[in-house]
């Protein structure tokens, strides 16, 4: 039985970096056999004529490319990346430290962690991107959209569609993400409202 048109959202296979390093918008490529099988196991569920958008980091543009999606239903969109964390990037969480990690779980809405980017920057951005994909790229729902990007822009995604335009708290983001290759899948009709309440 088809799915309805639905958002999915694909997270790239595992990145080539060490564990326990903060990675957030540095460019690493993800593993070349996880990034096929994924692709694999993906194309075998993506419905045909589906709009792609891919962030332009290279572990989900290697995801991309593996779903052999026309090139004219292939749209690079910087608001699909994760994160910027700064100069925290590239370092090991503990060399990070808890007392910086603490100062942003304090405050986990407007603080930037390493100076980078915020959640509350990263969620507009998300939202406009969202915005655009229901309202272009599906055409208000009649069409089936991919988003390949990462677990954090799938987190904002799906507080967006719960709760709105709401501040969250570190206790409130416990929101679940899909391991790596593995996706969400989201029939746009069931998003309608929530949508419609998220239009400027």
């Amino acid at each position: 039985m088809p799915h309805p048109p639905s958002l999915w959202l694909l997270r790239h296979a595992q990145p080539l970096i060490a564990p326990g390093v903060c990675y957030g918008q540095l460019d690493v490529p993800a593993d070349p056999g996880a990034t096929l099988q994924a692709g694999m196991r993906f194309a075998a569920a993506m419905p045909r004529g589906a709009r792609v958008r891919t962030s332009p980091l290279q572990r989900c543009e290697q995801l991309a490319q593996a779903l052999q999606a026309p090139e004219a239903l292939l749209t690079t969109d910087a608001r699909l990346q994760e994160m910027h964390f700064g100069r925290w990037e590239g370092q090991s969480w503990n060399d990070i430290g808890r007392a910086a990690v603490d100062a942003w779980s304090l405050d986990l809405y407007t603080h930037a962690p390493g100076d980078g980017e915020s959640l509350a920057a990263m969620l507009a951005r998300v939202h406009s991107a969202l915005m655009e994909s229901w309202q272009h790229d599906s055409r208000l729902g009649s069409r089936d959209v991919v988003w390949v990007t990462h677990a954090g822009v799938i987190r904002c995604v799906q507080w967006l569609l719960r709760y709105g335009h709401a501040q969250p708290s570190s206790a409130d983001w416990q929101l679940p993400a899909p391991s790596f290759g593995q996706w969400h899948t989201l029939p746009w009709t069931s998003m309608a409202p929530a949508l419609a309440a998220l239009q400027p």
